[in-house]
């Protein structure tokens, strides 16, 4: 199948058949950039990484277990350079078309597998988040998509940005693939059995534009009344500004670390603003990082509190949907922020978190997304798959 939405890395469309019989037989999916595939370089969206990296002899551990559950590999997709982006746009690669908001950006990092995804090029793909690289795309493209519990997912094989943050993740059209793979990579079944309560996350809908709360308010009723018991609450009351800016202050830094000595070494090509992001992140003082830490330390302690077990809360997963290609800096970087505010917590408490289809804005989508205690993943899935059962 061509690609038409540009979603692929050049010179990295391939297959890799499937072990024959497993559960996810006849499907394929693409892969992230930034997972190892034997045999083909690992680029990460820069020009110098594969440049300066040997060539994978293994297969990252999330690639191998499609391929064991039977799924067939058909290629590597574009990401945001390095990784540290949210829009994805890659100026060496290319940015991804988003099929479901032509002239709209696909979101990051993950762009090229929400794109494939997006536009049929394939069943699922493996994407990464650290601080909304899946949930993003997943919103701005129209599709599920999965942030799972932080630690659950063995990262083995995959490159990675700031650990304590860093996640798999994986894309789906549709409920029913959605729940095929999420019960492979999970390694356990998605139960039939749904929460009991539901909170809606009051302060993160009071930050999302008017047009995108009117567009999700069908999809929270019909939630709600999946569900049963509906109430309100506050996701962050010290306020969502200060979980972003703890995120801002810890993910850059760890990045930072991630890569410094591979900058020192190489001196790689770097486009201008991850090159400022990176080097800004060098001067992060101890003392902001020690606060950012107490912030951390907060926002899992109120994780805990909001969701016991049989609870889940919704929020929505991005405060607007795509925006135009090729926007400046000047208006990106403080959509950047704005998005960081919806997605900072994914990285501070390591909840799993579930994006769901099924809003758009003047014809651009939006998700709504579902998050629950630790280890709950399977349960959003189940959620997910009954809310699009019910029509």
């Amino acid at each position: 199948m061509a690609d038409d939405y540009g979603a692929f890395v050049p010179g990295m469309r391939f297959r890799i058949e499937g072990r024959g019989g497993g559960p996810l037989t006849g499907l394929t999916f693409a892969a992230k950039d930034l997972f190892d595939v034997a045999g083909y370089p690992t680029g990460g969206g820069n020009p110098d990484w594969a440049r300066t990296h040997p060539v994978p002899t293994k297969h990252a551990w999330a690639v191998q277990t499609l391929l064991d559950a039977g799924a067939e590999l058909i290629g590597k997709t574009i990401t945001d350079e390095l990784s540290l982006g949210i829009m994805g746009e890659n100026p060496f690669e290319g940015t991804p078309t988003n099929p479901r908001a032509p002239g709209h950006v696909p979101g990051g990092s993950s762009a090229g597998s929400a794109a494939a995804v997006a536009g049929g090029l394939c069943d699922t793909a493996l994407g990464t988040d650290t601080g909304g690289s899946v949930r993003v795309p997943a919103s701005f493209c129209g599709l599920y998509g999965i942030r799972p519990t932080h630690g659950r997912i063995d990262v083995t094989g995959m490159m990675q940005q700031a650990p304590t943050s860093d996640t798999t993740g994986w894309f789906a059209r549709d409920a029913d693939t959605f729940t095929k793979v999420s019960a492979v990579v999970l390694g356990e079944p998605v139960a039939a059995a749904l929460p009991t309560r539901l909170i809606v996350a009051r302060d993160a809908f009071d930050f999302a534009t008017e047009e995108t709360v009117a567009a999700l308010q069908p999809v929270v009723d019909k939630l709600g009344g999946l569900i049963g018991q509906v109430s309100e609450d506050m996701l962050a009351p010290s306020g969502m500004a200060n979980w972003a800016r703890a995120q801002r202050t810890l993910q850059p830094y760890e990045a930072w670390l991630s890569f410094r000595d591979w900058l020192d070494r190489v001196n790689p090509r770097l486009q201008f603003n991850v090159a400022r992001n990176l080097a800004s992140s060098a001067a992060i003082p101890e003392s902001e990082r020690g606060w950012a830490a107490l912030v951390r330390q907060e926002a899992r302690g109120r994780m805990r509190q909001l969701l016991p077990a049989g609870t889940i809360l919704c929020l929505p997963t991005t405060p607007f949907p795509a925006l135009r290609c090729g926007e400046p800096l000047s208006i990106r970087d403080p959509l950047n922020n704005q998005i960081t505010c919806l997605c900072a917590h994914g990285g501070l408490t390591g909840v799993p978190q579930v994006s769901i289809p099924g809003a758009t804005v003047n014809g651009r989508p939006v998700g709504l997304s579902i998050i629950g205690a630790r280890g709950s993943d399977a349960t959003l899935v189940a959620v997910a798959r009954a809310l699009a059962e019910k029509g």
